[in-house]
């Protein structure tokens, strides 16, 4: 299995941006996926996660700013970033099932 995360860039502060992570394989239907970030110098923190039941959670910092979803017919996942601080700035990785895609790269500017 193989998770590619997309759509990471720079932007402004209050802008959005709207992650994608795509797994390959068909027969891969994890119950938990999430959305983790690792900011410079510092550990990798769960950013929001959704389980198969549709059930989703929020670290506290993007409650309400961010919104996390998924096409699990096409083993895909989203995270809607909305109202962005330069404190979200990081790599965010997506996991599925254990795995971990490679990172995208997110840069609030002030």
């Amino acid at each position: 299995v193989q998770l590619q995360a997309s759509g990471g860039g720079l932007v402004q502060a209050g802008g959005s941006l709207r992650l994608s992570c795509a797994a390959s394989g068909s027969f891969f239907r994890p119950n938990v996926k999430g959305w983790y970030r690792q900011a410079p110098g510092k550990q990798r923190d769960m950013v929001a996660h959704i389980i198969s039941d549709g059930t989703t959670g929020y670290a506290d910092s993007v409650k309400g700013r961010f919104t996390i979803s998924r096409d699990s017919a096409k083993n895909l996942m989203y995270l809607q970033m909305n109202s962005l601080k330069p404190e979200d700035t990081a790599v965010y990785y997506c996991t599925m099932g254990g795995f971990w895609g490679q990172g995208t790269l997110v840069t609030v500017s002030s």
